[in-house]
Parts: structure tokens; sequence; C-alpha cells
């Protein structure tokens, strides 16, 4: 049985992280800004301890003698990016995991032995074809920036002993969240297809691996640095766009346009109008096997 923490626990990764952790019988204890609402989403046998990522170091209690903490905390990058969105996309990362840092220092003696922190794909910017690994450097803007400090706030645990794995999720397909429910609506009517003209890769994942492998950077001790979070078989927008299209048996001929998307979206728009070919080579040497690697698959058994 493993002692973990997770924090953002209840998103749709989250949630489907601690529900495999619960399964398998591991002690899990979750901070969260809003305890009853946590309690009421959780499974009953989850501890709930409040913590607010911005207001403090994270309760040492809730950290002592963990084997690892999970940290998924943000504000939601999918929304319009006015300039206090922004501020809250960058402060949650870069101040709510500095806190969470600062409150495993200042547990004393039996500190977590492992934190295993989300990062983003937005690390690599808009990349055309050329394929993109774990050891790509990071691009300039914002999204790069946020998780450039995201990724150097939760290396300041290595400092204190513990293993970190830093985790940079692509497009995570789950029709309850994220990219492919907002896509969902439009592709069941017939009117979906490509956006942007659709040259553009998308880094895409089944949430079944997610899940996979941030429990596999919890129980083996070679998963450490940076990990591509995305599938092997990388495909532009207009394959995706094809693969939902058949699995939902409906035309995906309709393209988006990058104006309307830019006009509907403003600047967080390139999230979908430029991408990059991640591959996860990390993952893969450490022997990983991906359920989904295909998307024609990964689609069908999600939607």
């Amino acid at each position: 049985m493993m002692r973990i923490t997770l924090t953002g626990a209840t998103g749709r990764i989250g949630l489907s992280i601690v529900e495999a952790l619960a399964g398998r019988g591991d002690d899990v204890t979750v901070l969260s800004r809003d305890p009853s609402r946590a309690r009421d989403k959780l499974p009953t046998i989850v501890a709930v301890e409040a913590w607010d990522p911005k207001s403090g170091p994270a309760p040492a209690d809730a950290l002592r003698g963990r084997d690892a903490v999970i940290h998924l905390a943000g504000e939601d990058v999918a929304q319009r990016w006015s300039d206090k969105a922004k501020r809250e996309i960058h402060d949650s990362r870069e101040i709510g995991t500095r806190n969470l840092v600062a409150g495993i220092e200042a547990v004393a003696g039996d500190r977590p032995r492992t934190l295993v922190s989300a990062s983003a794909a937005g690390l690599y910017g808009a990349r055309g074809d050329e394929p993109v690994d774990e050891d790509t450097p990071a691009a300039d803007g914002f999204l790069a920036g946020v998780v450039v400090a995201w990724e150097r706030e939760a290396r300041r645990a290595e400092e204190l002993g513990l293993r970190v794995a830093l985790m940079r999720n692509g497009v995570v397909l789950s029709p309850d969240a994220g990219a492919l429910k907002k896509m969902l609506p439009p592709f069941k009517l017939g009117v979906g297809g490509p956006a942007g003209g659709g040259r553009q890769y998308l880094p895409w994942v089944h949430l079944d691996d997610v899940v996979g492998i941030y429990v596999a950077a919890v129980d083996d001790d070679r998963w450490s640095g940076p990990f591509n979070v995305v599938a092997p078989n990388a495909v532009t927008n207009r394959d995706f766009s094809k693969a939902l299209g058949r699995a939902l048996r409906r035309p995906a001929v309709a393209p988006v346009p990058g104006f309307a998307l830019k006009l509907l979206y403003g600047e967080m728009s390139q999230i979908v109008l430029t991408g990059a070919n991640m591959v996860p080579r990390r993952a893969l040497e450490l022997g990983y096997a991906f359920r989904h690697p295909e998307v024609d698959g990964a689609l069908t058994a999600t939607v």
C-alpha cells in the first residue's frame, strides 16, 4: 500500500487517478480549496484537507510520511486569456507549486519520497512537423513561460531529496472535460471539421494512459525528470478530425477558419491553431505499454 497526497484531485485527470489509487488499496489524501465539494466528488475512503495553493505553504501534516505527492492543481488554460486570466494561469502554477514545495520543506523528517508534478505540452510551442522529445528546448511565448516557471518550482523539491517527475501532458481525450468535450457537440451534429487548415499536429493522449503513466511514475524510481505524456502516434488536426468523425459515424469536413477561432477565443486560440509532433520517448524507454496507441481506437473507446 502506498501513501499518496494529491492536489487538483477534483478535475477529470485527478478524479481518475484518485479512483485508480483508491481502487488498488492506496491510502489517499487530497488537498482542496473546497473540502466539502471535494468530499462530494471523491470516494468516501479518501481523506480531504483544506489548502489554498496561493495562500501559503501546504499543510505539513498532510505531507508527512507520504510515499508520493501528485500535484495537478492549476487554473484552467482553456478560457479566453484576459490579463486577469493570464495572471491566474501563471500564478496558480508558479506560486501554487512553490507553496507546495514549501510545505514539503516544513516537514521535519519523514518527508515524501517523490513529487509527480503536472506540466504541459505548451512548453514546446509551435514546432511544425519536427519530432519533439523531452530534450527539445522551451519555446518563447506565454504558455512556454508558464511551464518553465512551473517546472522550475517543482524541481526545487529535488534539493530536499525528492525524486521529481515532470509530466508534460498533451491533449487528454475524455468526453467529460477538456478539448474533446468542446469538440463533440458540433461533430455529433455533423458540422465538425479541421481547425485552421488542419496541418498542425495535435499531441493527444487517452485518459487511461494519463492515469497509467502517472501511476507508473509514483511506483517506479526510474521515472525522474521530464516526460511527454502523449500517445506514441501523433496526428495532425485534420487526421484527428477525420478519426473523430469515423468514431461518431458523422461527416467531418466542415473546416473552422483560423480567423473565426481568433475572434472567438483571442490569444488562447493558439492552442488549437498551433501544435507539436510530440513523442513519448522516455516513457517508451522505460517500458510503458500504451493502452491506446492509435487515435482511431482511442476515440472509439472514448466517445
